[in-house]
């Protein structure tokens, strides 16, 4: 129907990033005629890239449930049921809210795994060295290098190449998200990111992973898919990877395929 394929959008940025890495799925979708919603997490909200680097404080201590609770409290003032994609870190949140019924279709682009999803590939565990090296700073806001985001996010780059992203992109981390990400693997029951994956009555869950990535490997996507298919639940959740493709799903040369696969599968499978 009009209304579900002209469903309202909301993007969810990940860890490291602002709502200024959706800018090119959010441009898309609007000449698509969506109306498109990128609120920053809790901290950066609609700062700039500049400005969150010169002042990192207001993202300190900031933990998942609070950054859920914030685009929870977004999406129920939107006039209609949104579609909710959200990327990496913006992908367990995206999943929190599925667990909420927030939304019409959900698109998790290289999502990280919720409670329970035990896949922790070594590649996955070195992203995060950085930050859970010191538990001391779990609540503090740690820089990401230029060596380290090549690694991240670059890793189809030169390093010259990747610094020019990081540049125009990379804020420091919000650390307690990741130590909350990485021990709510091991407590599925009592986790901060515990969904309920056998839910009846969510609506349509797409996984997105490419085939190169670092911070999200396949390994975690098909673990994800298949935490939810064993539940036994009735909900749809399915599955897509991309040969050759990084963590910058959402920017990589090719960017424009997986938008319009995903807005494609999304409105096709948005249940009002």
């Amino acid at each position: 129907m009009d209304t579900t394929a002209k469903a309202p959008i909301v993007l969810i940025h990940g860890l490291w990033m602002t709502p200024k890495s959706w800018d090119t799925w959010a441009a898309r979708f609007r000449a698509a005629g969506h109306d498109v919603i990128v609120p920053g997490w809790p901290g950066i909200d609609d700062r700039s890239v500049a400005d969150v680097r010169r002042d990192p404080d207001p993202l300190k201590g900031i933990g998942l449930k609070q950054i859920a609770d914030h685009y929870e409290r977004i999406i129920r003032a939107l006039p209609a049921k949104p579609i909710i994609m959200g990327h990496s870190f913006g992908g367990v949140i995206t999943q929190m809210l599925a667990d909420r019924g927030l939304g019409v279709a959900y698109v998790g682009v290289a999502p990280g795994q919720t409670a329970g999803v035990t896949a922790l590939p070594l590649s996955t565990l070195w992203t995060g060295t950085p930050i859970l090296s010191n538990p001391f700073a779990r609540n503090g806001a740690k820089p990401l290098s230029k060596r380290h985001f090549h690694f991240t996010f670059g890793n189809d780059l030169d390093r010259a190449a990747s610094d020019r992203l990081w540049e125009e992109y990379a804020v420091p981390s919000y650390n307690r998200v990741f130590f909350e990400g990485v021990l709510s693997v091991l407590d599925e029951k009592g986790g901060v990111t515990h969904v309920d994956y056998g839910r009846p009555d969510r609506a349509p869950l797409l996984v997105v992973t490419g085939e190169i990535d670092h911070v999200v490997p396949p390994a975690i996507g098909e673990a994800i898919v298949k935490k939810y298919r064993a539940s036994g639940g009735p909900a749809v959740v399915e599955y897509k990877t991309y040969a050759g493709r990084t963590h910058r799903l959402v920017s990589q040369d090719g960017w424009e395929e997986i938008a319009d696969d995903a807005l494609a599968w999304a409105t096709s499978h948005a249940t009002p």
